[in-house]
């Protein structure tokens, strides 16, 4: 289940990708499929150790094209071990709001995106968001361990983005379908196995079998309803090309 959409993103084969605080790694699997050199990062090493034994077992099984480059880091976002201009596109998503500091992790993810890459960020939507706050305060920090520290206002992360440097280019939601699956985990409690309750293990399968068979008609639905219901805020921008100095004869 992919939040950014690579078109708008521009992602080309041998293009240079960092997916920051990857998890399980959906959009660094994606990159690969594409023929990109992706470097998963995760401040998490569980996760990032699984998403490395899962592009081993894709190269074994033929899924990847042939040359294409992965590797793994565990690091903080708000100090990467990378060079200046080192890739060309970063992709964060669903990341900027566990962190405190998110105006310094945008301005290193930006340092180290070359001029005329491309960033794509995602972080929760506001009103769904919102709901879940009200809902249940065991969904966010602090007494969600790691949880959300914050809930962007409208126009706040392009806002961000804007200040660190890029041009935003595009936005859009996803998943709306997904939104009142939490809120119903928040109601019946967030910390509760999801099949312990019937409302919450029946819409879970049924987002499994979405996310598995990808029927139209949900496709449909889940466009429909994005712009209100959608889950997820997506935020496109381009880091300007610096202008070249002539040099006097």
């Amino acid at each position: 289940m992919l939040t950014v959409d690579y078109d708008e993103l521009g992602l080309h084969a041998g293009d240079r990708v960092l997916d920051i605080g990857c998890g399980f790694g959906r959009h660094s699997y994606e990159a690969l499929r594409r023929g990109a050199t992706v470097v998963a990062s995760d401040f998490a090493l569980p996760e990032l150790l699984e998403v490395t034994a899962t592009v081993v077992a894709m190269d074994a099984a033929g899924e990847l094209p042939f040359g294409v480059a992965a590797a793994s880091c565990n690091g903080d976002v708000t100090q990467l071990p990378f060079p200046d201009d080192s890739f060309d596109h970063v992709i964060a998503s669903e990341v900027l709001e566990h962190i405190d500091d998110d105006k310094g992790a945008i301005s290193e993810l930006v340092r180290i995106l070359r001029p005329g890459g491309r960033f794509a960020a995602t972080v929760p939507a506001t009103l769904p968001e919102k709901i879940c706050w009200k809902l249940s305060d065991e969904y966010y920090a602090p007494k969600a361990e790691g949880g959300h520290v914050r809930i962007y206002a409208k126009g706040e992360l392009a806002e961000r983005m804007g200040e660190a440097g890029l041009e935003i280019t595009g936005s859009h939601k996803a998943h709306a379908l997904h939104s009142p699956y939490w809120w119903l985990r928040c109601a019946v409690g967030v910390k509760r196995d999801v099949e312990d309750h019937r409302l919450t293990s029946l819409y879970n399968r049924f987002l499994t079998w979405d996310i598995m068979k990808q029927p139209a008609s949900t496709r449909i639905l889940d466009q429909t309803l994005n712009p209100i219901l959608g889950k997820s805020l997506v935020v496109y921008g381009t880091k300007p090309v610096r202008p070249t100095m002539e040099v006097a004869a």
